[in-house]
């Protein structure tokens, strides 16, 4: 399924609306240039979840996490993530066995390790507004916009 949106604040909506979609250790695998909308979007699945909206990128940190009173978002930035020591050392198995949303930018650097059934959302930017935005790996989405 793909989606374009024209601005900051509709790839938020769209990341809400993903959000009604997701349950606990679902690992969302973000693809896409840097300024494509990863962490935009992500915010938008935090709002969604009834998490902060105070979404940062996690680039110096690796992993930021959002809790809420029903639910957590671990955010990871796997920009550079060099070897499958690097990845467990960050703790990212963790959080999918404690039963949270895990949101990876750059995920294309551990796409070996990605669990089975990772929803992946693909991020095209065409301007400083528009975002072509794919999503796949699930068929839940699917019934999303019919």
């Amino acid at each position: 399924m793909k989606i374009t949106t024209h601005s900051a604040e509709e790839t938020i909506a769209l990341g809400k609306r993903i959000a009604e979609f997701l349950k606990g250790g679902d690992v969302i695998a973000f693809e896409g240039d840097l300024g494509a909308g990863k962490t935009t979007i992500t915010r938008g699945i935090c709002l969604g979840l009834g998490l902060p909206d105070n979404v940062t990128s996690p680039t110096f940190s690796l992993v930021n996490e959002y809790r809420g009173e029903k639910n957590t978002l671990a955010h990871f930035d796997m920009y550079r993530i060099e070897s499958s020591e690097d990845l467990y050392l960050t703790g990212f198995y963790d959080y999918i066995e404690e039963g949270c949303v895990v949101a990876v930018e750059w995920s294309e650097n551990i796409k070996d390790a990605l669990p089975e059934g990772a929803i992946t959302v693909r991020l095209e930017r065409l301007d400083d507004n528009t975002r072509i935005i794919e999503i796949s790996g699930d068929e839940r989405f699917d019934a999303a916009w019919d």
